[in-house]
């Protein structure tokens, strides 16, 4: 059992007569065997989050709970956690045999034999048996990687902690390693924080995704939760590749007016913004925009062509509406050439309104309406 619980959790750094807060009154509760993805922006907070429950950082304010007791103030060593590091942080004296194996022989007092059963066992599962005698100078950065996930797997702790562990290795190996980590912990059913940048690897390989953004979290959810019905304008933002299209459009006799367009809402909608009169954003992601025939509807925009990116299943079109520049995704099969002009349709049941000053989300699109996928059978 593996249950982590986190309240309120604050951490200050001091910086001159000046304090930083890394993060501030975070508070989530984590699942026994739930694979937990931290997300955001390079000083969003999540790095911090993970050493302070690793107890490499002391919290300022708040408590970290496992398995209902307090630890806080309790020392690494009696935390029963381990941690996968981005740069590995292996001895580079010591074989992977050892490298693996150092931890038990420091925290434990298992004899010579049962530490090495246990380092063996783990080998195997990694699949680098074969590579136990060399030393991390002579293995390739994947290798390297799984001599340090065979260090904190050997331990067999209540919490795995992940700090960007793939972000050396090259694209098509982080690919790979994405999968074997995916498998690795549902065949384990260990509790598993990931911390990373890569919203890709949030998408696919968390049960829920924390979005931290200035040290505060922004949204806690499933990955189509967080896609489909973003909290706010941050995270919509954030979630999603390429990024959500924004537009900024004044509410008003039920349309949203902006510079280029006119968009006539229905009476649905419009029964979602009552008292909403005023300015909003609307939000569109790249491929939810649709492309339609030369004055075959009323509510199309002309829409120049100005770059594209032809990426084989599909092709980015970057197209200038006022004076801003928007994405669009269309199937890689429709040749669109650069200074041609496209007539886009925003559906209005995939479109995102959100507050023009806060950034909260006023409307969004539903995750069952969607994809028929109950939210709310997540075991």
């Amino acid at each position: 059992m593996g249950k982590l619980d986190i309240r309120n959790l604050q951490k200050v750094f001091a910086d001159g007569d000046r304090s930083i807060v890394a993060v501030d009154d975070l508070y989530i509760d984590v699942d026994d065997g739930e694979f937990l993805i931290f997300v955001g922006p390079s000083g969003c907070g999540k790095s911090t989050t993970l050493r302070c429950i690793a107890g490499l950082e002391t919290a300022t304010e708040g408590m970290i709970l496992l398995n209902g007791d307090d630890i806080t103030r309790q020392p690494p060593t009696e935390r029963d956690i381990a941690m996968v590091f981005q740069n590995y942080a292996l001895y580079p004296h010591m074989s992977a045999r050892k490298n693996i194996a150092f931890g038990l022989k420091m925290s434990t007092d298992m004899s010579k034999d049962e530490i090495e059963r246990r380092v063996q066992q783990t080998a195997e599962m990694m699949g680098i048996e074969d590579l136990l005698d060399k030393k991390p100078g002579e293995l390739s950065g994947g290798q390297q990687q799984r001599v340090a996930l065979g260090r904190a797997i050997v331990r067999e702790p209540e919490v795995f902690l992940m700090d960007e562990p793939l972000s050396n290795l090259d694209a098509k190996l982080r690919t790979t390693m994405r999968t074997e980590l995916q498998n690795l912990q549902q065949n384990l059913g260990v509790t598993t924080i990931y911390v990373t940048h890569d919203q890709t690897e949030a998408m696919t390989m968390g049960d829920r995704i924390a979005i931290l953004d200035g040290g505060e979290l922004q949204q806690l959810g499933t990955p189509l939760e967080c896609y489909y019905e973003p909290a706010n304008r941050f995270v919509a933002g954030f979630i999603g590749s390429p990024s959500m299209n924004f537009f900024e459009v004044e509410y008003a006799d039920s349309a949203l007016v902006h510079d280029a367009f006119r968009y006539e809402l229905s009476q649905a909608t419009r029964e979602e913004l009552v008292g909403r009169e005023g300015p909003l954003t609307l939000g569109i992601r790249p491929e939810s925009i649709e492309i339609v025939d030369a004055g075959s509807s009323d509510d199309s925009i002309r829409a120049p062509v100005s770059v594209t990116e032809p990426m084989g299943e599909t092709t980015y079109v970057y197209v200038d509406i006022g004076d801003e520049r928007y994405t669009v995704t269309l199937d890689g099969e429709r040749v669109v050439e650069p200074g041609t002009t496209l007539d886009i349709v925003i559906p209005e049941e995939k479109m995102h309104l959100f507050d023009a000053k806060t950034g909260e989300t006023v409307k969004s699109r539903s995750v069952s309406a969607a994809t028929n996928v109950d939210v709310n059978a997540r075991a």
